[in-house]
């Protein structure tokens, strides 16, 4: 068995960091009032648009989450899928943050949101990480 590549191991806690916010955020979007509102001082604008859709965003973050922490689960057990799965949320992701900075003018959060993106892009598609998960199918 080939071992795994130290950058699988920061991937998987990031994905395990972001499954657990995205399940904070959209508890606190259900459950509104709670001492976890606090957060919202760090992005007020982001309360303003999520809590106008709090329903809806608060389900895509819960999907979101769930996503992340089976991409985490699986990149931990060295799975394609997961593999594959974190490409498509990290792209995706970008994606949304290009789209949000171009709305919002607000170009140095999107700026770094994209790079931060490349850099796990980048990662997840090292040579030896590659090739971690291709020899494992």
């Amino acid at each position: 068995m080939k071992k795994r590549p130290a950058e699988v191991m920061v991937l998987v806690v990031l994905m395990f960091a972001a499954a657990a916010i995205a399940a904070v955020v959209s508890f606190s979007l259900f459950v509104p009032g709670t001492p976890l509102d606090r957060m919202w001082n760090l992005n007020p604008a982001a309360h303003e648009a999520f809590a106008a859709q709090a329903g809806h965003m608060g389900t895509i973050l819960l999907l979101v989450g769930i996503l992340a922490a089976a991409a985490g689960g699986g990149l931990l057990r060295g799975r394609l899928w997961a593999w594959l799965l974190s490409i498509a949320l990290f792209g995706i992701n970008a994606f949304g943050d290009l789209v949000g900075m171009v709305l919002t003018r607000d170009w140095p959060r999107g700026l770094a949101g994209i790079l931060i993106d490349a850099l796990l892009l980048f990662l997840l598609l090292r040579v030896k990480v590659r090739a971690f998960f291709l020899n494992r199918a």
